[in-house]
């Protein structure tokens, strides 16, 4: 049988563990298994009206051939106003470029700054996407490991520590994927400061789940003006208005790192879906702190917070917290490594997630995906109904665990 010779490139690279386990419940789906899926960071809402509708009329409209690729300048207007008003930043049309997606926002920046050799720096637990983005860029990551007590968040002086004449490039999220933590003012400020005199470091501040903030105004490393010309700010639409089937995401930038993504992306993919980019003027134009349809996903993304939590009290040997953002909860579970059934013995997160998804039908992330083994990732993405009958599955087959 013919087996073709893949580069060494694609041979390194990693599956998405996040998409590998939505895969693998699809296909327990297929084989008649009623299978809750808490593995993926997905809304489970509609897209809004308003914005399916700004979507019609840009195809009424003729918006149906190729965009810039950069995104169409109205919409790059609508993202700098946007930063304006809900984040009191200002930047340029030409510090802007609307991608694929954040994840090619994300891509983008790290392939058009990252060179062989050149050392990251990534906060743990991370985005499962960040290490293998890293690696195609050639360059080393160099992890730093936020601890539960701190809800997961890095200090200055792990971040100071870490810093090497190689350091390029620095990448989080807040709030956090997979953790939901989130950093206040004055954690980025005491951050923004071990960064200021590190010139040749640059930070890409990954803001996705931005409207999903549960307990205060969302705060941006780029606010402070000593470090802001060094931050690539990425963020898009798919959490906070329910849009991840539109892939559309931006970045914003310095502008020669701006031309570079602008360049990169050109000979990827160009410019991004002409239709996606018409409606999400639309959904950038409202207030987000107006906008009944974001209130109202972020209150019941909340309540299935409070839930999870709730029902999870009831579940031994759980170590949990309360994250203070996005969808997900990331428990510590070592306390059932070790422990087996007639069939089964659990070592690892990985062996815990896979016996879950055997035996109770739950998909699950495991949280070596995330750069921390002793953890497991939920998402509260789905109705209160599934998440209630997930843990009861979780509870009783755990119980079987001797």
């Amino acid at each position: 049988m013919f087996t073709p010779a893949l580069s060494n490139r694609i041979n390194a690279l990693s599956e998405s563990e996040t998409l590998a386990m939505t895969r693998r419940s699809r296909e327990l789906e297929l084989q008649g298994m009623d299978v809750i899926n808490l593995s993926i960071g997905q809304p489970d809402f509609d897209t809004p009206d308003f914005i399916k509708e700004a979507a019609v009329e840009g195809m009424q409209q003729g918006y149906t051939s190729y965009p810039p690729v950069s995104g169409y300048l109205d919409l790059r207007k609508a993202i700098c106003a946007k930063y304006k008003r809900d984040n009191g930043l200002d930047y340029q049309p030409d510090q802007i470029v609307v991608s694929t997606g954040a994840k090619q926002s994300l891509a983008n920046a790290i392939l058009s700054l990252v060179n062989p050799g050149d050392e990251v720096i990534v906060p743990a637990p991370y985005w499962v996407s960040y290490k293998e983005m890293i690696k195609l860029a050639e360059g080393q990551a160099v992890y730093i490991q936020g601890k539960l007590e701190n809800d997961f968040k890095v200090t200055p002086a792990q971040v100071e520590a870490a810093i090497t004449s190689r350091s390029r490039l620095f990448i989080f999220s807040s709030p956090c994927n997979p953790t939901g933590s989130v950093y206040t003012r004055e954690e980025l400020h005491d951050l923004a400061r071990v960064f200021e005199s590190k010139k040749d470091l640059f930070i890409i501040s990954d803001e996705i789940y931005e409207l999903i903030n549960f307990d205060g105004r969302h705060e941006s490393i780029a606010q402070f003006d000593f470090i802001k010309d060094r931050v690539i700010n990425i963020n898009g639409l798919s959490k906070g208005f329910a849009m991840t089937g539109w892939r559309l995401g931006y970045m914003a930038a310095h502008k020669e790192i701006a031309k570079a993504c602008d360049k990169f992306q050109g000979q990827i993919t160009s410019g991004a879906n002409s239709i996606a980019q018409r409606a999400a003027i639309k959904a950038l134009e409202v207030d987000p702190a107006q906008c009944a349809d974001v209130l109202n996903m972020r209150e019941e993304f909340k309540a299935r917070r409070e839930l999870l939590l709730e029902l999870l009290e009831e579940v031994p040997g759980l170590i949990t917290y309360m994250p203070q953002g996005a969808f997900y909860l990331f428990p510590n579970v070592t306390y059932y490594y070790g422990k087996q059934s007639e069939d089964c013995r659990i070592e690892n997160a990985n062996d815990l997630c896979m016996y879950l998804l055997d035996k109770a039908q739950v998909a699950l992330v495991p949280g070596d995906a995330f750069g921390c083994p002793t953890c497991i990732r939920l998402s509260y993405a789905t109705s209160r109904e599934k998440i209630r009958e997930a843990v009861r599955r979780i509870k009783e087959a755990l119980a079987r665990l001797q």
